[in-house]
């Protein structure tokens, strides 16, 4: 039956991960590669089929090894595809490049890659579609994206074909001249950071890569230090760091190679789209930068029209370019230009919110000639920038949120200068800011939205951030802060959020304590007979933040406490409600740790013994008679020393539990009840790399492994049938072999932490990611301390069928502090071979008795007789190799010498037997031919053959490798 591929491919892109729980990736991708040499498909099917790689090659290829047979294949199918097949053709170079680069085959520097690097360059060069349909131009056009993500992936590829490129680009005079524009000056910029990267670099090496271009080859980047050796992207230099820190290139002032590049390169920027010329200088300009012999007046021509620009891409490139180059580029004249232009941008009316925004936030960041600060990022106008110029920009109340508080903000930094006495236009100004502060303010009072309450608050903070050393003005906010909230108490939130922001943003000012203790006047003189339930909740809130600071005196908020409390018109005790009760007891908890309790204790003792007698609520009584007992036996000094929360004395976490977790609205009651997220791994499993299985080594695996024979038998079966059912006998019994059981370190990461140096009940917690296996059990571990030895812990894997996988890891415990945390634990990898087993055979069974079963399913699968299993799952193959005998010798020892099978009739003919549960086998004979190694493949289960393959190239490769190294 045929295979539906659209709907396949539709199943994989909506969940890939789903799909391939299914469906095993090496599978899954010999399918799609076996389809896409198919000339019974048509190129649409192909086109789809390649999509899968090119959206998700991680997935689909995730080794090295993977990915260079996977694009072997598909460069086969390229040179089989006929040259009208475009589409194809374009999207068979997209999926080599998505392949190529997620499996680090670029930065391993593998030959495949070298092979597709000259076939790329071989179609930029291809100019023969000049004269025919533009639609044939489009695999040209696919070949320079190739290149450029090559380029931007592992910078330094295309260093060597500079030249090339070069000429590429002016002969081209199709729409395609602007990719190879961009092309060329990614790797001019990429090699010119590389080589100033580079010590001891001269300009005799930069001219040698202008005006060389080598045969692909990766020995002659490595030879020139040039190409990085791991996949990533270069930093920006005008973005990451001040101009100062550029690396530069000391190549003298012979440059004449360079500026002749620099300058046509220039001179053909106006051609390209906005976007391609913003790239284009913002590379030239870093070359410009890390090479002195270059000068900046070589921009000089361009800025005529850079400075005239309305496109926004363009005018921030040129920003940039003044930053790097200030007054060696850009006279005073262009400066104070610059500036009209975006103070005039910024208010222009048919421009949208974002851009404006954008334009304020540059007159902030503003690259002066001369700058005054130290330019370690704050916001600060530039000097030109005068009350006159930006009075345009004045905000008023129908701006949006966003404009009002960037126009605000940057008026409030022009006119911070300006003293509270001054006059003129300075003066004015910050009078104008100050009645646009109150204009909101009215709006709020008027039953404003929430957009308006959060903008005037917001603009409170700038303003007080700026002027609240002026009297005059914090002092009438104070005030007029306060009657807003005696007509809305529900804004007490936001001004206790503003206090608290005035109090760490301006900690040498007292406003917010100020506004504090005037907040705490209003409350305690307004008459409470006028006061509602809600009134008094948002009053006990405020009050509670008010008792958090010490230098304000709080024996009027004793005094409402008790008036609300024992007064007859008061029903607040007789109503018993159990949130506003909550709220009282919160300020009485504030109370207990003041520092003047000594003058409060006796009127804050009646109120709680009030409370515990009278309150409507069980559990309010409860908690007030718990903070009496506390009040009337502790000194003060142990008194702090149990509410206080929990504190690190020393930079040691305290191990001290507070009491106030059976307080009211305790913070530590919902810190103790919280599970906390840590922000990275804390600890993570890593594999024993020098455990081999062994018949018995573990507890409980002779249940797993061995059938219970009687141990004074000495006689065994001796025919091959026999053997063969007394071994199948025994997968009879339930859960007989179906376990592997590996082994892994518990160790900490990198990650130092000494909240995390000693954990306790660590709960190990796996997820899997397919349905290849049954679900883990969580395992526990006592403790985990970072001074002593990692415990050893057992995971235990019950296969359905035996594929790798990957198993997500979590961890719940509990720190010295008693806090629990969860955290998330590197992925654990389960390779192919971890599933392989020793053959599960009774311990009295001698190496003849293993040879015979060996024999007997060798003999079995060759006739297509499968025991227990149909005849379509039997399976036979070869794979060779060209190792020499050594080298054979090694990678037998090294990798099968638990699984191997005695043969004393042929010492050169090696048996292996890999069990892998729950009831497959794979059989191998290795012999050595005069050409190549032969391993004949021979396995009951046909699915396991990719995953052998694989796994068979990967073990031959770096046995030839560890023999030519030693």
């Amino acid at each position: 039956m045929a295979v539906n591929w659209a709907d396949r491919i539709t199943a994989f892109s909506r969940s890939p991960a789903e799909f391939l729980s299914v469906a095993a990736a090496e599978a899954f991708l010999a399918e799609l590669l076996r389809e896409l040499r198919d000339d019974r498909v048509s190129n649409s099917v192909k086109v789809q089929l390649l999509s899968p790689l090119c959206e998700y090659p991680s997935l689909l290829c995730p080794s090295i090894l993977v990915g260079e047979e996977t694009a072997l294949e598909l460069l086969s199918v390229f040179a089989q595809c006929p040259p009208k097949s475009l589409k194809f053709r374009c999207h068979l170079l997209l999926a080599l490049t998505s392949v190529l680069l997620c499996s680090s085959c670029v930065s391993a520097r593998s030959s495949v890659c070298q092979d597709f690097l000259g076939l790329l360059l071989q179609i930029a060069e291809d100019t023969n579609d000049l004269q025919v349909d533009t639609a044939l131009r489009s695999l040209r056009a696919t070949a320079c994206d190739c290149l450029r993500e090559l380029e931007a992936c592992c910078p330094g590829v295309l260093s060597q074909h500079l030249e090339l490129l070069n000429g590429l680009r002016q002969r081209e005079t199709s729409r395609l001249h602007q990719a190879y524009t961009v092309l060329h000056a990614s790797g001019l910029r990429n090699t010119v950071y590389l080589l100033a990267q580079k010590a001891g670099a001269c300009a005799e090496e930069l001219k040698a890569l202008l005006g060389g271009n080598a045969v692909v080859a990766w020995e002659t980047d490595i030879d020139s230090g040039i190409m990085q050796s791991k996949t990533s992207p270069l930093p920006s230099l005008l973005i990451s760091g001040p101009m100062g820190t550029v690396v530069t290139l000391q190549a003298g002032t012979d440059c004449k190679e360079l500026r002749s590049i620099l300058s046509s390169l220039l001179e053909e920027s106006y051609l390209l789209t906005p976007l391609s010329q913003a790239a284009l200088l913002h590379g030239l300009i870093e070359v410009v930068a890390m090479v002195p012999g270059v000068s900046p007046t070589i921009f000089r021509a361009q800025l005529l029209r850079l400075l005239g620009t309305s496109e926004l891409c363009l005018l921030h490139t040129t920003l940039l370019m003044k930053a790097a180059f200030t007054d060696s580029l850009f006279s005073a004249e262009d400066e104070a230009f610059i500036l009209k232009r975006l103070v005039g941008l910024s208010q222009h009316p048919l421009l949208n919110t974002p851009e404006k925004l954008f334009y304020m936030d540059c007159i902030l960041h503003f690259p002066e000639n001369r700058p005054i600060s130290s330019g370690d990022g704050d916001e600060s106008p530039p000097v030109l920038l005068t009350p006159r110029l930006v009075a345009g920009l004045a905000p008023t109340v129908f701006n949006d949120s966003a404009s009002m508080l960037a126009r605000f903000n940057l008026l409030s930094l022009v006119y911070l200068e300006e003293g509270e006495e001054t006059e003129g236009e300075g003066g004015q100004g910050l009078a104008y800011l100050y009645e646009h502060l109150i204009s909101l303010l009215g709006m709020v009072k008027n039953g404003g939205s929430r957009e308006m309450v959060v903008t005037f608050f917001r603009a409170s903070f700038l303003f007080l951030f700026h002027f609240c050393h002026m009297e005059r003005y914090s002092e009438n906010l104070t005030q007029r802060l306060c009657e807003l909230y005696l007509q809305h108490t529900w804004l007490a939130p936001h001004l206790i959020n503003l206090g608290d922001r005035a109090q760490e943003g301006l900690r040498e000012s007292g406003w917010a304590v100020g506004l504090l203790r005037a907040l705490q006047r209003v409350i305690t003189e307004a008459p409470l007979g006028q006061l509602t339930s809600q009134d008094f909740h948002w009053h006990l809130k405020i009050l509670a933040r008010v008792a958090d600071e010490g230098e304000i005196s709080q024996k009027s908020t004793l005094g409402f406490l008790s008036c609300i409390i024992t007064s007859s018109s008061s029903s607040l005790c007789m109503g018993g409600d159990w949130r506003l009760g909550n709220v009282v007891l919160a300020v009485c908890r504030q109370l207990l740790v003041h520092p003047s309790l000594d003058i409060l204790l006796s009127p804050l003792a009646d109120i709680l013994q009030h409370l515990t007698c009278h309150y409507g609520d069980t559990d309010i009584q409860d908690h007030a008679r718990v903070y009496y007992t506390l009040l009337t036996t502790l000194s003060q000094e142990k008194l702090g020393g149990v509410l206080a929360q929990g504190g690190t004395e020393g930079g040691q976490q305290s191990k001290k539990r507070s009491l106030s977790s059976i307080m009211a609205e305790s913070e530590e009651l919902t810190s103790t009840l919280t599970i906390h997220q840590t922000e990275s791994a804390i600890f993570k499993l890593v594999k024993l790399d020098n455990y081999q299985p062994q018949q018995g080594s573990d507890v409980g695996q002779e249940n797993e492994f061995h059938t219970d024979l009687n141990p004074n038998k000495t006689e065994v079966c001796q025919s091959q049938e026999n053997v063969l059912e007394t071994y199948r006998a025994q997968f009879h019994k339930p859960g007989f072999a179906t376990q592997i059981t590996l082994h892994y370190r518990l160790i900490y990461t990198d990650t130092v932490d000494p909240q995390f140096d000693q954990l306790f009940s660590v709960r190990l917690h796996f997820d899997l990611t397919d349905c290849h296996y049954e679900e883990l059990n969580d395992i526990s571990v006592p403790c985990l301390f970072r001074e002593r030895a990692p415990p050893v812990v057992r995971l235990i894997l019950k296969p359905k069928q035996p594929y790798s996988t990957t198993l997500r890891a979590s961890a719940i415990f509990t720190t010295q502090d008693g806090l629990s945390w969860h955290t998330v634990l590197p992925d654990i990898h389960v390779a192919f071979e971890q599933t392989f087993m020793p053959l599960p055979v009774p311990l009295v069974w001698k190496g003849e008795d293993k040879l015979k079963v060996f024999e007997g399913l060798w003999r079995e699968i060759y006739s297509g007789k499968c025991g227990d299993r149909g005849p379509t799952d039997c399976a036979i193959s070869l794979f060779c190799s060209q190792l020499e005998d050594v080298a054979l010798g090694v990678l037998v020892e090294k990798n099968f010498s638990v699984y191997l099978i005695p043969n004393p009739s042929d010492q050169g003919d090696y048996r292996v037997l890999l069990f892998l549960p729950p009831q497959s086998h794979v059989l191998l004979k290795i012999t050595s031919e005069e050409d190549a190694m032969q391993f004949s493949i021979a396995t009951d289960n046909w699915q396991l053959l990719p995953c052998i393959n694989s796994f068979l190239q990967n073990i031959t490769m770096c046995s030839q490798q560890d023999v030519t190294d030693s």
